[in-house]
C-alpha cells in the first residue's frame, strides 16, 4: 500500500529537536501512520539528536522508529565531527550528504518541513 503522503523533516540545529519530533507525531496523529511516509535527515547540530548518549531524545525517536519514521544521518557531519556509527540509534541510516538527500526526497515529490 503506499501512503498518501510523503514528508522529510530537516533538522541542522541540536536546538529544534524536541520541535522537529514534535511535528512529526502530531503529523502522525493527524494523518494516520499507515497514510503517511515520513523520514528524518540530521544534519550538522542536528545530528546530535541521534546519539544514543545523551539520552534525551531517545525514548521519542524509539517511538516514532516503532511507527514506521526512517532516521538519516549526514555522513559528512559525521566525518567532520569525529561521530561513529555505534555512536548512532541502531536503526539510524547513514547517507552520503543530508543535503543530497533532501534534494533526492523534494524531486520525488515529499513534502519539506525544517522546524
Amino acid at each position: 500500500m503506499n501512503p498518501d503522503y510523503q514528508v522529510v523533516v530537516h533538522i541542522d540545529e541540536r536546538h529544534k529537536g524536541t520541535l522537529g519530533l514534535n511535528n512529526i507525531e502530531n503529523l502522525i496523529a493527524d494523518l494516520g501512520k499507515d497514510k503517511v511516509n515520513v523520514e528524518l535527515v540530521a544534519n550538522y547540530e542536528g545530528i546530535e539528536i541521534l546519539l544514543k548518549s545523551p539520552e534525551t531524545y531517545l525514548e521519542q525517536i524509539e517511538r516514532l522508529e516503532k511507527m514506521g519514521v526512517k532516521f538519516a544521518a549526514c555522513s559528512n557531519t559525521m566525518r567532520q565531527r569525529g561521530i561513529t556509527k555505534e555512536e548512532l540509534v541502531e536503526f539510524a541510516q547513514i547517507v552520503p550528504s543530508g543535503v543530497g538527500e533532501l534534494v533526492k526526497k523534494q524531486s520525488q515529490g515529499w513534502a519539506y518541513i525544517r522546524p
